[in-house]
């Protein structure tokens, strides 16, 4: 089987993974654990967190940050324009609106929670907290799903084309 349809199908694998993660998130589990209370909001986003980085969440995560890019260079000659164009635009929408956003985004408000042991907390100590991430992380989630979805659909397309 050519690297080409093995790097491909990765890629498309798991966008399509993560874009289901960041659907489901935004979908279910964000607005699920918004009707909480402010501390019984800031425990359900940690405990998820903490739970959700493990070995597998971390190699679907990595994969299309590493197949998408090399999935468009090694089509770059041997596959027709168009497929190139859809990978390359797939590779650069999921770069900067899922990587970079977490990079940037999530990951900061991750960590600013995570430095703060909930225990001793006062009811304004939690407001003021979830106030600083609920919705910075939310929008930014919402960047991300929308983002992976759009370059799932082009690997979708690019899959069909290439299958033709």
């Amino acid at each position: 089987m050519k690297i080409q349809i093995i790097t491909l199908f990765l890629a498309t694998m798991t966008t399509g993974l993560m874009a289901g993660i960041f659907f489901t998130w935004t979908n279910a589990v964000t607005p699920g654990i918004g009707k909480l209370n402010d501390i019984g909001y800031l425990r359900a986003l940690q405990s998820m967190n903490r739970v959700i980085l493990n070995p597998v969440f971390y190699l679907v995560f990595m994969c299309p940050i590493l197949t998408l890019p090399l999935a468009t260079v090694l089509n770059y000659k041997s596959a027709p324009s168009l497929v190139f164009q859809l990978l390359l635009v797939a590779s650069i929408i999921y770069l900067l609106g899922v990587f970079f956003i977490t990079v940037q985004g999530n990951i900061p408000l991750n960590n600013l929670l995570h430095k703060n042991d909930l225990d001793g907390f006062s009811l304004e100590d939690a407001r003021n907290l979830r106030n600083k991430i609920e919705t910075k992380w939310n929008n930014f989630n919402l960047i991300r799903t929308i983002t992976s979805s759009i370059s799932f659909i082009f690997l979708i397309i690019t899959c069909v084309i290439i299958t033709k």
